[in-house]
């Protein structure tokens, strides 16, 4: 897969906050480790990046992805017992909001980290 070595990195940092923190905590906590985690290894990474949404060429408004890493790699964060249908279809629809190409979806929620990628099937490379 594309990025496969930064999506390693990135899950491996995860495990390491999931292995010193559990199950149990909000998102945000995770969040914030998470972003400690990956700032001490010098990763290249945006935490709460906000991103504009286009409909037919036009802005109709922002979100903001969990993580943007290295511009090209989305990370969605959940802290839940179970990840639903919904989450995986949000997490495919930033990637394609964003014309991003690979996406992670993490899950601290659960008793083991929990973690899927993503490729967006309509990726448009220089868009």
């Amino acid at each position: 897969m594309k990025h496969a070595e930064l999506t390693r990195e990135i899950i491996g940092h995860a495990m390491t906050v999931h292995k010193a923190l559990g199950n149990g905590f909000q998102e945000l906590i995770y969040q914030r480790a998470l972003e400690l985690e990956i700032n001490f290894h010098l990763l290249d990474f945006k935490r709460e990046f906000e991103m504009p949404i286009y409909y037919r060429k036009n802005h109709i408004g922002t979100r903001r992805v969990d993580f943007l890493g290295s511009g090209i790699i989305s990370v969605e964060l959940k802290a839940l017992i179970n990840l639903e249908p919904v989450h995986f279809s949000q997490a495919i629809n930033y990637l394609e909001a964003y014309n991003l190409e690979i996406g992670l979806l993490i899950n601290f929620g659960s008793k083991s980290l929990e973690f899927h990628r993503f490729k967006n099937l309509k990726f448009l490379a220089n868009k």
